[in-house]
């Protein structure tokens, strides 16, 4: 609007209004699942790690990546690929165990791996796991999965970070989880105490 012009409600600033607020009321965050059932995994591997996203009835509930382990990189694609998925069941077991969950992948022949006739041990193996869940395996083009896509290529920069294993082990443990963001980690810790006791010790 330009100085002195008279504001007029029209059809356009209804339009815009709307979704203005459509934006505002649907923020892309993390939510709860509510209900069981309509389970979605989105998940891709590359070269450098595996990336996955986790939804519920169209919201997201999770995002998950790691690097490729030393002896993954040596694994053919449809091995690398099978791996995402397994990562996604086994870090999500505790919402996806016993629910049916539709999986999406950019690499095709994943589609039938369970009516493939020659699989290796490592990959008869991932297949027991999948039985344990009601997984259907779904091909998506990578231009339709950006997101596990961009994750499993980001998450080589998650490599700089070192820590010890009795940190790890204590934050999933207590199912926290690091965040990474740029090209800097950032470690948050609490540390809690009764204060009762703690002013005993101190007196």
């Amino acid at each position: 609007m330009r100085k002195g012009e008279k504001f007029v409600w029209n059809e356009e600033r209804e339009k815009s209004f709307e979704e203005l607020k459509q934006c505002l009321v649907s923020a892309p965050i993390l939510t709860l699942p509510s209900g069981s059932g309509g389970f979605q995994i989105y998940s891709d591997a590359s070269k450098k790690g595996l990336g996955c996203v986790l939804m519920h009835h169209g919201k997201v509930i999770a995002y998950a990546s790691r690097q490729l382990k030393p002896y993954e990189m040596n694994y053919p694609t449809n091995d690398l690929e099978l791996v995402a998925v397994v990562f996604a069941l086994k870090i999500w077991r505790h919402y996806l165990y016993g629910e049916s969950c539709d999986v999406f992948t950019d690499h095709k022949s994943l589609k039938y791996i369970f009516t493939q006739r020659e699989l290796n041990m490592r990959q008869r193996r991932w297949l027991e796991l999948l039985k344990d869940y009601g997984t259907n395996i779904q091909y998506h083009p990578r231009k339709a999965n950006v997101v596990a896509d961009a994750l499993s290529r980001k998450s080589g920069m998650i490599a700089g970070i070192k820590v010890e294993k009795e940190i790890i082990r204590d934050l999933e443990r207590l199912d926290i989880e690091l965040y990474v963001r740029g090209h800097h980690g950032y470690w948050a810790s609490l540390r809690v105490k009764p204060d009762l006791i703690s002013w005993i010790k101190e007196a």
